[in-house]
């Protein structure tokens, strides 16, 4: 019996057409992203259309509790890395390095949000920093405090108000039209994102840290939403 009579079939290599390789890799595609299944009833209340503003969940003092809420009202939101630090702790199995990422969100029209998350890698870090700061958007409220200018538009801050996180204070004043933003590029992204275009931001203490800096920016428009001023009154 010859030995050729077991080779006399067609082959099939990796990169064959009938294999698990060149042809059939190529028709692959990435999964869809699932259906957003609400979990809260606040959820429920956004998805079925009977919340349709932002407004009306923190007139209401809602909590927010799913970034899928956020993504549905705010469909025209942008992120932006505001820092990226390695971070390392010591365990009796050693050293641990870790990236911690501080990210904003916003959609420049009176609303914005920060979030920092640790993770092994940058980009999970990053993602997660996105998620976390959507479920801590706050509204922020804008003017024209600046006696400068008095033109009514909302293109910097009503008043001044104060901010502080750790070591960082700062203090923002609003300024005329055309002034844009007075600062460190650490607190010109949230003051950017929030839609404001025209500040004085005064920092006290180690601005260097770029975290610190833009929580303190978010805790001063924060307090500053707190605080009715005169006009508003008889609203």
């Amino acid at each position: 019996m010859s030995n050729t009579d077991n080779r006399s079939g067609p082959r099939r290599g990796r990169g064959g057409a009938g294999g698990a390789g060149g042809g059939d890799r190529r028709q692959r595609r990435r999964p869809l992203p699932p259906e957003w299944v609400p979990r809260t009833s606040l959820g429920d209340a956004v998805k079925s259309g009977l919340i349709t503003s932002i407004e009306e969940i923190f007139q209401n003092n809602y909590k927010v509790r799913e970034k899928e809420i956020f993504d549905m009202l705010i469909p025209n939101m942008k992120e932006e890395v505001v820092d990226i630090n390695m971070v390392q702790k010591q365990t009796d199995a050693g050293q641990q390095s870790k990236f911690k990422a501080t990210v904003c969100v916003g959609n420049s029209e009176g609303y914005v949000g920060i979030g920092s998350v640790k993770h092994k890698e940058v980009g999970p870090a990053i993602r997660k920093s996105i998620n976390k700061a959507k479920l801590d958007i706050i509204p922020v409220k804008r003017g024209c405090g600046s006696w400068e200018c008095n033109c009514g538009d909302n293109h910097s801050i009503s008043y001044t108000t104060k901010g502080k996180m750790g070591s960082v204070k700062v203090r923002l004043s609003p300024a005329p039209k055309g002034t844009g933003l007075v600062s460190s590029d650490a607190a010109k992204i949230p003051l950017r994102l929030a839609g404001i275009k025209d500040c004085y931001v005064y920092i006290k203490g180690n601005s260097k840290n770029g975290e610190n800096t833009a929580k303190a920016v978010i805790d001063a428009l924060k307090n500053a939403y707190k605080v009715m001023a005169p006009v508003e009154w008889s609203r």
